[in-house]
């Protein structure tokens, strides 16, 4: 007898636990919210974002998720220019308008948490074609 009943593929609809109105593209995050999933921004850089925002909402109305899996692509909203091949990351956490967006992996030292490529050059605001592959830390030196 299967033990994965009760199980979803594809999107998913959970509560938006902040407002998620005009984000489609962005990438959000699961959050417990007071023992119910909710979806939110990423808070960090170094968070593992799973879902693509499709169908966005107000706090506390429904929104639509996709999961990101490698074997698809994803149209994610851009801070900032790339060009094919770039890898991306979270943009800037600390900058409120620019959570949940990607950016191309920055010059600057540090580390950041590859999430994926960009399939296409991108400009800056656009919903830019990626192809999300969870890449790990990279070192910038």
């Amino acid at each position: 007898m299967s033990k994965q009943s009760n199980v979803k593929q594809g999107p998913i609809q959970v509560l938006a636990g902040e407002d998620l109105s005009g984000l489609e593209g962005y990438l959000v995050e699961l959050y417990n919210n007071s023992g119910v999933a909710a979806a939110r921004v990423p808070q960090s850089v170094d968070t593992q974002p799973l879902y693509v925002l499709d169908d966005d909402g107000d706090e506390g109305e429904h929104v639509t998720l996709i999961p990101l899996d490698p074997g698809q692509q994803f149209r994610i909203k851009m801070e900032g220019t790339g060009s094919v091949g770039d890898i991306v990351v979270l943009a800037d956490t600390s900058v409120a308008a620019d959570r949940g967006m990607v950016r191309a992996l920055p010059a600057d030292a540090g580390t950041y948490r590859g999430l994926g490529w960009l399939e296409e050059a991108a400009v800056d605001g656009q919903l830019a074609l990626c192809r999300i592959l969870p890449q790990g830390n990279v070192t910038v030196q």
